[in-house]
């Protein structure tokens, strides 16, 4: 089972407030701060997310095919999260609308670190 996803970030603090504000609208509660990491865990969810400065001190890049998604309770918290994290400065991968012939309503977008981020709803 999955424990945690962790992406790289190369400032905590603004990484952190980001995140606060775009999963606290998917109920994400902060868990864990440290001077390295941040630990979100979710509502009726076992696996949490991590964002942390990386370990060997190099600068954190982005994984090229590497992306996390959220799975949504609907078209609207869809929106919601979309426009939250475009307004947090994030940068659109793809509006949100109906995707693989109206198998899911999603939207994607780059944190500020440039990590891939998908939340949909199916």
């Amino acid at each position: 089972m999955i424990s945690h996803t962790t992406l790289g970030t190369n400032n905590l603090e603004k990484a952190g407030l980001f995140y606060s504000e775009i999963l606290s609208l998917i109920g994400g509660t902060q868990i864990h701060q440290s001077d390295t990491v941040i630990f979100w865990e979710f509502e009726n969810s076992s696996p949490k997310l991590a964002i942390t400065v990386p370990f060997n001190g190099e600068p954190a890049t982005l994984g090229n095919g590497t992306m996390v998604a959220f799975s949504l309770c609907s078209t609207d918290k869809v929106d919601e999260v979309f426009a939250m994290a475009l307004k947090s400065g994030a940068v659109s991968e793809g509006e949100p609308g109906e995707r693989n012939g109206g198998a899911y309503y999603g939207a994607y977008f780059r944190d500020l670190d440039g990590n891939k981020i998908a939340i949909f709803y199916r």
